[in-house]
């Protein structure tokens, strides 16, 4: 199983390596947000797929998780946090973002308990 994920990992770094021509000669976890931006749009969001993947598990990405939907609603903040900011290292901006989005998932779960308790409560009372 690590052994067709790290193939297919390579595989498609191998295809999108020429579209990451502004930073393709230094490694990601060196690369600003301009050369980030710099990419092909297309790419972009798989740049954020490696670099969430690849930052969660300490630099082991074979050993990491891939949230799709938490990556695709981080992607966006990450491109609008590095057109504003780009001389900020990207591993930081993906790491802020990500941190944004994490407290605002806490926020929302924290809502909805509420809610719950509130109606629990209620249930409770008309029994």
């Amino acid at each position: 199983m690590k052994l067709s994920r790290i193939a297919a990992f390579a595989l498609a770094a191998s295809f999108t390596l020429p579209a990451f021509a502004a930073g393709a000669n230094k490694p990601l976890g060196n690369w600003t947000c301009e050369d980030f931006v710099a990419v092909q749009d297309q790419f972009k969001p798989k740049v954020v797929y490696w670099a969430t993947a690849y930052n969660n598990k300490g630099g082991k990405p074979e050993a990491s998780v891939l949230d799709i939907e938490g990556t695709e609603k981080v992607t966006p903040a990450v491109i609008d946090a590095c057109v504003k900011n780009p001389k900020a290292s990207f591993w930081q901006t993906v790491k802020g973002e990500w941190a944004k989005l994490d407290a605002a998932a806490k926020a929302d779960l924290k809502k909805v308990e509420g809610a719950v308790s509130k109606e629990a409560k209620k249930v409770e009372k008309a029994l």
